[in-house]
């Protein structure tokens, strides 16, 4: 049985949602499911923007059958090669043998990477480059480059009649669809958190990269934006540029204070704890803290886009830091994080080294600002040191 929902009079949502994922990408929890966003132009030619994993195919080819309601394929539009979307791309293409693929020359390439095909396909390809278009009846379809978000052959389609971007990953969230398809239809700041988790850790890395895409989206009158991943944005469209602008940027969305720490027997615990106490007595709002041995990683990269201020709390541990906290601090490095403030305290019963590995290890990273002078732990906090923690507090905020 299909599940199709037009989201105007010949454009449709074909996608599939995906609730018994635990792991997309195999590495980040999704408790909402993944929802795998298709969409199906009906006008003079036919056209297939993107498909989606391979896991969901059945539903898929149900709803494509449904809206071609016997029509040929004319057009399958690749956005984006990554498997989630592409897996069923050579099944099309062996279903509608004569149909045009629309790509730019990079995912021509990768096209042969992930699949061998047993027909020779080259006089199927519509190679298209920067500012192409295809008129497929009333509706222009224009072409735009993306590359690096988050994958080298990316692009996004605009369709200037209906004012749509069909936007590739760019704009997505974790998370099913759960029957309410627009973002006018659910609170959509509740959902904020997810799209910020899913832009850190999927695309975080590539600022430089999305301020090119957001440069051309500036020059586009965009009403509809359709995303591979997450609810078709329509009311949101302001707020969600102006997020990304931020991200983007590596400009933190909230002045606070965010504390990270990884504790065995509780001594890094304690300080930080109280390091949060004097923080809240001078005001400070909204402090968040993360025990690194109890959460996924996604949640801490997500929580530090929108921080201004980290503390990196730890533990000695083989001569080196704590392996939770090293692991989190090489996925901050590999996700690009700029333009925090960031204070370290350091812990250890006997040969204390993680402090001045931690610093040697962020100063990688660009525009940071570090705390001079770390707060040194020999198994537990002393009396004689909470004035540390004071002072420490007060050069936080």
């Amino acid at each position: 049985m299909n599940n199709i929902r037009n989201l105007t009079d010949d454009l449709y949502y074909i996608g599939v949602s995906d609730r018994k994922i635990a792991l997309f990408e195999n590495v980040y929890p999704v408790k909402d499911g993944m929802s795998y966003n298709s969409y199906f132009l009906n006008d003079d030619k036919t056209v297939l923007f993107d498909t989606v994993d391979k896991s969901c195919s059945g539903q898929f080819f149900d709803n494509l059958d449904a809206v071609l309601n016997s029509r040929t394929l004319d057009y399958l539009v690749i956005n984006h090669l990554e498997p989630d979307h592409s897996a069923l791309i050579k099944d099309v293409i062996q279903k509608f043998p004569n149909l045009k693929i629309v790509c730019n020359q990079k995912a021509k390439q990768m096209l042969y990477q992930f699949f061998e095909f047993e027909n020779d396909i080259e006089d199927n390809f519509h190679i298209v480059k920067e500012g192409d278009s295809i008129v497929v009846g009333k509706h222009t379809l224009t072409f735009y480059m993306a590359p690096m978000v988050h994958w080298p052959e990316a692009m996004v389609t605009y369709d200037s009649f209906n004012k749509t971007l069909f936007s590739a990953d760019a704009f997505g969230s974790f998370g099913a669809i759960n029957g309410n398809i627009f973002d006018l239809e659910v609170d959509f700041i509740e959902r904020v958190s997810e799209y910020r988790r899913y832009y850190s850790n999927i695309v975080g890395k590539y600022g430089m990269q999305v301020n090119m895409l957001l440069n051309k989206a500036k020059n586009l009158d965009i009403k509809m934006i359709c995303p591979l991943h997450g609810l078709v944005i329509k009311d949101n469209i302001g707020l969600l540029l102006n997020k990304y602008e931020l991200w983007a940027n590596y400009t933190p969305e909230r002045d606070s204070v965010l504390i990270l720490y990884a504790s065995v027997y509780g001594g890094t615990q304690n300080a930080v704890e109280i390091l949060a106490g004097e923080l809240s007595k001078l005001g400070v709002k909204n402090i968040k803290m993360h025990d690194v041995s109890h959460i996924n990683s996604s949640f801490v990269i997500s929580d530090i886009f929108e921080y201004s201020k980290i503390v990196f709390a730890s533990t000695t541990y083989n001569n080196s830091i704590f392996v939770k906290m090293e692991n989190i601090i090489n996925d901050v490095i590999h996700h690009n994080i700029q333009n925090r403030k960031i204070a370290i305290i350091e812990n250890g019963s006997w040969a204390c080294c993680c402090g001045d590995l931690i610093r040697d290890s962020l100063s990688k990273l660009k525009n940071i600002t570090f705390i001079e002078g770390k707060i040194n732990i020999k198994s537990s906090l002393k009396k004689s040191q909470k004035e540390d923690i004071e002072n420490l507090a007060k050069e936080l905020v």
